[in-house]
């Protein structure tokens, strides 16, 4: 057994030691925030704010518990800022604990074949590529694989440390995701088929969702604010929960369902026990995701994901695992990303590991490594190249303002050189720098700008995680329902423009009016929405009376008191008794050839789907 460990550890830190000095990515960037503010209040590392698709958002609402923050903000206190290479040296503890996990429950499930199963569960796609990120993922899947290890152990030993050890996984595993919640009747389950009279065992049963209430009265308690209240209200503000993204959501986890592992193993394991209703069912989901897109990888994957599922319904605890949690993953989820399916791994490498022959076993384990390899090879070099081109940018800013349109990578590497997040309300000036990418640019504002710098990111490895154009669903569904995409095409593009000053050629806008656009400074929409503050610049004609702002107000809109501004002095102040449509009026004088005017109101609400805080409608804004 000895042997085994050591050779599954050498395989696991084989996997890990390319991809070491791998560049922050995704997520990573949010949950340094939390492990930044850790620094400062250690006991509440999520009390913090971070922009976020253009708005200010409270780390509190974040779907996920402290616990990845912590560990990341040791290793802050540890070697005094984010490094690379030592963050993931620190996290190749969770890669090895998770396998080692893995190759305990495959000694009790498939003794003949653990160690062939556990090198199964390595190659997981998933467990390749996303276990070089600082994301929650690796951290979860770690402990919710140790807490269902030393549970089934516990069952057959009686074993109190063993089940103590077994709760204490669980909890920590729901510090780090609220699925965690999912152990209780996974592991109550095993417990009714094996013991179901041991009452120390129901109550361990108990520990991942004691502790995610435990942790929301803390917070309630130290700070008068429930995470899940705040988590929910962004669900339904940013409409996450829509019924149309949750469809995409569902047929993207299907596919990535059936890459859990090479798909031919799927097929290999299950065509002679599926019998024909199964069959059926498998050949009616192929024939729906064809016509939807006839790309191979997409029907083929959501076929064999059907067929993992339907062949899960029998009655072992290994198939009730994937079924309990992937009917979860179903409600839960909204991004439909492959990381999510890691909770169940284990058991479907098991199940195959069972069922397929030694020779193609083998064989689809090759298949199954080459191409998470080349995943994570391509997803290395897209986002060490995001490193250098933000580097780059900061190496020749030359003391101006940098601002940053994006999410992810981008967005820490610049910000930890002194850039600032573009909020929607950002007023940008000449000479500022605006950095953007094209796939992953939160907030559209127009803006004259000359370009500067540019960088085209298309790694050599023909695989694609994301990209611009492709439909690659692996990291969200919003990006397409493929599990992932065989192509060199060009993944990103990044800029870095250099803000020009405006030449306002209009002194009165109206917001449905093309031309309106290049008056824009922030906060306007073409629609004619504004948020809190609408900002636009405005020519001055040679002859004017006043300055005046039309506003439509809703029936749901709540603002009640607008203001005009007009170079950053308030010109006049008008409270509404209701919704409907006024005028606000104000003399003013200027020497001036052009001016910058602020329409602001005092309380903004949204509509979903919009995710727009919105304040009024403005139907004109300018000189009489």
């Amino acid at each position: 057994m000895k042997r085994q460990a050591l050779l599954l550890a050498a395989l696991v830190i084989l996997l890990r030691l390319p991809f070491l000095n791998e560049a922050v990515q995704g997520d990573d960037v949010y949950y340094l925030y939390g492990a930044q503010h850790a620094q400062i209040d250690p006991l509440h590392p999520l009390h913090t704010h971070y922009a976020f698709l253009g708005d200010m958002v409270d780390m509190r609402g974040h779907p996920h518990g402290p616990l990845n923050a912590w560990v990341l903000g040791g290793l802050i206190a540890i070697f005094g800022g984010v490094r690379e290479v030592p963050f993931h040296l620190a996290y190749l503890a969770f890669s090895l604990a998770a396998a080692f996990a893995m190759l305990s429950l495959a000694r009790r499930f498939c003794p003949e074949r653990a160690l062939l199963a556990s090198i199964l569960f390595t190659a997981v796609p998933a467990f390749v590529v996303n276990g070089n990120s600082f994301e929650t993922d690796l951290v979860f899947l770690a402990f919710w694989v140790i807490s269902i290890a030393y549970y089934t152990q516990a069952i057959h030993t009686r074993s109190a440390w063993l089940l103590t050890a077994s709760a204490v996984a669980g909890g920590l595993a729901a510090l780090d995701a609220f699925q965690a919640g999912m152990l209780m009747p996974i592991l109550g389950l095993y417990l009714w088929m094996h013991d179901r009279k041991w009452t120390a065992g129901w109550i361990a049963t108990l520990a991942a969702p004691f502790t995610i209430v435990a942790w929301q009265a803390w917070e309630w308690a130290s700070s008068g604010t429930l995470p899940i209240a705040v988590l929910l209200g962004y669900m339904q503000s940013h409409a996450f929960q829509a019924p149309s993204r949750k469809i995409e959501s569902a047929t993207a986890l299907i596919g990535h369902a059936g890459w859990i592992v090479f798909p031919a193993l799927v097929a290999a394991a299950f065509w002679r026990s599926a019998g024909w209703w199964r069959w059926a069912l498998v050949g009616v989901a192929g024939v729906a995701a064809f016509s939807h897109d006839a790309n191979p990888l997409f029907w083929g994957s959501v076929a064999m994901g059907t067929l993992l599922i339907l062949s899960c319904i029998r009655r072992d605890f290994l198939s009730a695992w994937v079924l309990l949690f992937f009917a979860a993953s179903l409600l839960i989820f909204f991004a439909g990303s492959a990381r999510y399916l890691l909770p169940i791994a284990a058991p479907v490498a098991i199940l195959i590991a069972r069922q397929v022959p030694t020779r193609a076993l083998i064989a689809g384990i090759g298949v199954q490594f080459v191409i998470a390899l080349g995943l994570a090879t391509a997803n290395h070099v897209q986002w060490a190249e995001v490193r250098d081109f933000s580097n780059a940018v900061m190496d020749q800013a030359n003391g101006r303002r940098v601002w940053v349109d994006a999410e992810w990578g981008l967005r820490h590497y610049l910000e930890e050189r002194g850039a600032r997040p573009l909020l929607k309300d950002t007023v940008l000036r000449g000479d500022d720098i605006l950095v953007s990418s094209e796939l992953g640019t939160p907030v559209p504002i127009t803006v004259r700008a000359a370009k500067w710098l540019e960088k085209t990111i298309s790694p050599t490895a023909p695989f694609r995680i994301i990209s611009i154009e492709g439909g690659s669903g692996y990291s969200a569904s919003a990006k397409g329902l493929l599990p992932f995409e065989v192509s060199t095409e060009m993944v990103d593009r990044l800029h870095a423009d250099i803000v020009l000053e405006r030449k306002p050629e209009l002194s009165f806008l109206d917001p449905k009016d093309p031309r309106t656009a290049a008056h824009v400074i922030g906060g306007l929409f073409p629609d004619g929405w504004m948020v809190s503050e609408a900002t636009v610049l405005l020519e001055v004609p040679e002859k004017f009376a006043a300055l005046k702002a039309s506003v439509y107000i809703p029936a749901d809109a709540p603002a009640r008191t607008v203001t005009l501004i007009a170079d950053g002095k308030v010109v006049a102040t008008q409270t509404v008794p209701a919704p409907g449509a006024y005028t606000i009026t104000a003399p003013f004088h200027t020497h001036a050839t052009q001016v910058t005017v602020t329409l602001r109101v005092d309380k903004t609400h949204r509509v979903p789907p919009d995710s727009r805080d919105l304040g009024a409608v403005v139907t004109g804004i300018g000189f009489e």
